[in-house]
């Protein structure tokens, strides 16, 4: 894998807009902004937040769980990378991925990227819970670089979209409150 992959990932989808959902220390967050995108990084983890605001004070980051940030905007991307799912608290996974949804623009794109194995949460049921939040699997790959998956990958990057193809069909804007 290389140094920048979630990076190159995400960027081969054209966004302007990132939310670096779980961004940690904000190195995915850091190279997009460096590449000309938006990016809005949050974690719950003071120290972790606290070194990418040292890294990068004038990108937007917000201490705040993912079950409950809102932030009054949509994205075209929103990232969890770096294992995000698998490190969430057990039975949180179905209101993060809501609240994400919550902040997807109509034609946007969720990338989560995690580890598979025992005890960790399982591909089906995290389709499932993305299933439920709306979502449609439009790719899958075994890796940041793009490496095809199969059922024996130790690790998943999935693409979802909006149900309904994520093409915008002339729905408005979301209510306000759905914000």
């Amino acid at each position: 894998m290389t140094l920048h992959a979630e990076a190159d990932f995400v960027a081969g989808y054209q966004p302007q807009s990132v939310l670096d959902a779980g961004c940690g220390t904000g190195r995915v967050a850091i190279e997009l902004a460096r590449r000309g995108v938006a990016v809005v990084g949050v974690d719950l983890d003071p120290r972790l937040l606290g070194s990418a605001r040292k890294q990068a004070p004038t990108l937007s980051w917000h201490l705040a769980d993912l079950q409950a940030v809102r932030l009054r905007r949509r994205f075209d991307a929103v990232l969890l990378a770096g294992n995000v799912m698998i490190f969430l608290a057990p039975g949180t996974e179905a209101a993060v991925l809501q609240n994400c949804v919550r902040h997807l623009a109509w034609s946007g794109v969720l990338i989560a990227g995690f580890q598979l194995s025992v005890g960790y949460l399982a591909l089906p049921t995290y389709d499932r819970l993305a299933g439920a939040a709306g979502l449609v699997l439009v790719a899958r790959y075994a890796d940041w670089d793009r490496a095809p998956w199969t059922p024996a990958a130790h690790y998943a990057v999935s693409v979802h979209r909006h149900r309904g193809g994520g093409v915008d069909q002339g729905v408005g804007p979301a209510p306000r409150w759905a914000l």
